[in-house]
Parts: C-alpha cells; structure tokens; sequence
C-alpha cells in the first residue's frame, strides 16, 4: 500500500487556477487552515469554492481568489457573519450560489455518489429557489406525484480536509464531538487532500479510539500531510479550541494591514511565529 504523505508545498502544488476547490469542516471549525494558507503564497486565482463557509473563505476572497462561492453560509461561529467575505460580496467580489446546509449535504452525497442531482424537500418554498433561478425541481415517477428540489451534485476538483490523526496511507481520524461532512468532500472530489495534527501509525488509530471515529478512508485520499496546529486559528477539538482573541483580531483588523502582519511570510512556520508572537505582545 502505497506511502501517500506529502508537504503542504506538495499539496498545493497540485492545484491549478480554476479549479473547483471544497473546504471540509464547518464555520470556525476544524477548517484545514494551513493549506488554505498556503495557497495564498501561490499565484492559484479563479477558484470555485465549495464549503461550509468560516475564515477559509474570508481569506480567499479577502484575497481575491474566488470566483464562485458555494455555500450555505460563512461564518466564525462566536462571530455570527465572517467580516471578509461579507466585505468582498458587498463589493462584487465574486458570485455566489447559496444553499440551504441540507441542500448542500445532499449534493455532496450526489457526487460522492457520482449521481447527477438527489431529489430533497428542502428549499421547496423559499427563498433559495428565488435566489438560484437555475435550479429545477422534478416530480415522482410514483403515484404520490410529490415534487422535490432536483439539487445537484457538488462535484470537486479537489478537497482539502483536516484531521486530528492520521496514518500514512490516507486513513484520517476525528475525535472531536462532530465528524462534519469531511468523507463527503472528501468522496465527492476527483483528488482528496488530509492535513492532520499528528501522523501516527496505523494500529494508533484504532487503539484508544472507536471505530466509528475513523472518517476517512484511504481510498478517497491521493495525499496526506501533518501540520500541526495546522487548524489554527479555528478549533480542533480536543487538540485545542478556537483561538478567539485572534479570531477577533483578524476579523476587526483591515485585511492589508491583517495580510501584511501575518501572512506574508514565505511559510507556514512564519506564520505560527507570527501569532506567539502577538500573544506574546498581549500578556
């Protein structure tokens, strides 16, 4: 079985300007923030980008990398709306297609499925439908005759999902409360990307752990890359919670000013050092 361990370097090497990109966790939470840093040290430009919005999108489209949102939200949870992407959608900085979050689940499912749309209730009678004209609906073939919302499949370039653990074939665990829809993004994707807080063998994983807690599955995985406190500054439960002062900081801070400060050093490791360091400032 194949070593699937990469650098984040690796990683995004392998992405290309536009691209259809999904982004697993959910809001400020164990987003694969490490990775989306890293593409902001790259030219890559024209993304369309699938996620359960936080910070990963409020980054890229601060930074003028996204052309297409998609999403049912983008938020940093204790902060109810993120301030960077509302600040590019004010401005017209992209387009956006906004789901309702079981819509968008059920998407997921459909390309994880390689199904080209699942019939679902939701959305039926409200604004979504109003708001995405292109959508369509379709009617049983059976003698109900209900009429469902024809949602379709959210398929991927490339995901990019963090976990707690992982081994070197691609197997990635969680062990927080909440799997999130990681495996979808990451089934969904034509190339799946794990970034995790610690590489650890193959027997480790299921040691202390239940089965269940083991969400990806090496074979929706093409890489695997250990970055720790590669979540930050969204949480990763139990490894660490989120860092709210510094999450207040970036999102009442202007982007060039946030941008220039903390993200443009030429890694990932300046960036660590540039956050101790203003929590160093802090004490």
């Amino acid at each position: 079985m194949a070593d699937k361990t990469m650098s984040v370097d690796d990683v995004v090497g392998r992405l290309r300007s536009g691209m259809t990109l999904g982004i697993g966790g959910w809001g400020s939470r164990r987003k694969p923030m490490a990775l989306v840093r890293a593409i902001l040290r790259t030219g890559l430009t024209d993304l369309t980008v699938v996620s359960y919005g936080g910070p990963d999108v409020g980054l890229l489209a601060a930074a003028g990398r996204v052309r297409r949102l998609v999403a049912p939200f983008a938020t940093l949870d204790s902060i109810p709306l993120e301030p960077h992407f509302r600040a590019a959608r004010e401005r017209a900085g992209f387009a956006m297609t906004e789901l309702d979050e079981a819509m968008f689940m059920w998407g997921l499912h459909a390309a994880a499925n390689r199904l080209p749309f699942l019939p679902v209730r939701a959305g039926l009678g409200s604004d979504v439908m109003r708001v995405n004209p292109e959508l369509r609906t379709v009617r049983s073939p059976y003698e109900d005759g209900e009429e469902f919302v024809a949602v379709p499949a959210l398929r991927m370039d490339a995901a990019l999902v963090h976990m707690n653990r992982a081994d070197r074939l691609g197997n990635g665990q969680y062990l927080g409360p909440d799997p999130y829809f990681d495996d979808l993004f990451c089934e969904a994707a034509d190339e799946a990307y794990v970034s995790c807080e610690q590489l650890v063998g193959t027997a480790e994983l299921t040691k202390d752990a239940a089965p269940q807690t083991l969400l990806i599955s090496r074979h929706s995985v093409t890489g695997v890359v250990e970055t720790p406190n590669g979540a930050h500054f969204t949480s990763c439960v139990p490894d660490y919670g989120r860092d709210e002062a510094f999450q207040k900081l970036y999102a009442t801070t202007p982007w060039e000013e946030f941008a220039g400060r903390f993200l443009s050093g030429a890694s990932e490791r300046a960036y660590q050092s540039a956050v101790q360091t203003w929590h160093e400032e802090q004490r």
